[in-house]
């Protein structure tokens, strides 16, 4: 990684489940080579629930603040900005708990920070240098979350959309949707291809300034 005196250029990408946050990390990653980013993905955020019985943890909503680790979360986004490593907590969603596990993040000259809520907490967005609301009609969203959760969460499908009824779409309309307000840029329509690409040239510029310095 070059060495640079600047702080890191660190981006929010919040928005609601399925709405097509990953996508645009990756086009971020795949426009500046994934070495030059470090990425923290607050899905991996969740609070440690080993004190808590199985039936008691699958009760937890997920898609309310109250369900993350903020001070863990905050901290381990200041130390990438001062240039320490981090070890990033991985959540196993079949055990509805925080794994033993954890992954070795990087510091790198650009930071994303991903998550439903990563524009909710004013000390997260007080370290961000672009905040970006990606915007998904509702349908799409509820589509593409029960296509991940049966298939990558060992979800039935009756599960996922009795969650979705009862916590996902409330949650959303209360909590993530007026961080809208939040952010510097909204990406009407999801991941659309125009908007992402004026993002990723908008940091591509960025990392060749930084590297010249």
């Amino acid at each position: 990684m070059p060495k640079t005196n600047h702080k890191p250029f660190v981006i929010g990408v919040a928005g609601g489940s399925g709405s097509g946050k990953s996508t645009v990390t990756r086009e971020v990653l795949a426009s500046i080579g994934s070495e030059m980013a470090a990425v923290v993905f607050q899905d991996d955020y969740y609070l440690d629930q080993s004190h808590m019985t199985p039936e008691d943890r699958r009760k937890t909503n997920y898609d309310h603040p109250d369900a993350f680790d903020w001070p863990l979360m905050a901290q381990h986004v200041r130390a990438l900005r001062n240039g320490e490593a981090i070890e990033m907590p991985v959540y196993d969603f079949a055990a509805d708990n925080r794994s033993s596990k954890t992954i070795t993040v990087n510091p790198a000259p650009v930071i994303v920070v991903e998550g439903l809520f990563a524009l909710y907490d004013a000390k997260l967005r007080s370290m961000m240098s672009l905040k970006i609301y990606v915007d998904t009609a509702s349908d799409v969203r509820f589509i593409r979350r029960l296509q991940r959760d049966m298939a990558e969460r060992g979800r039935s499908a009756e599960s996922v959309i009795n969650q979705y009824l009862e916590t996902v779409r409330p949650m959303h309309k209360q909590f993530i949707e007026p961080t809208k307000r939040n952010a510097d840029v909204i990406l009407p329509h999801g991941a659309n291809g125009p908007a992402v690409d004026i993002i990723t040239t908008k940091v591509q510029t960025l990392v060749r300034d930084l590297n010249r310095s």
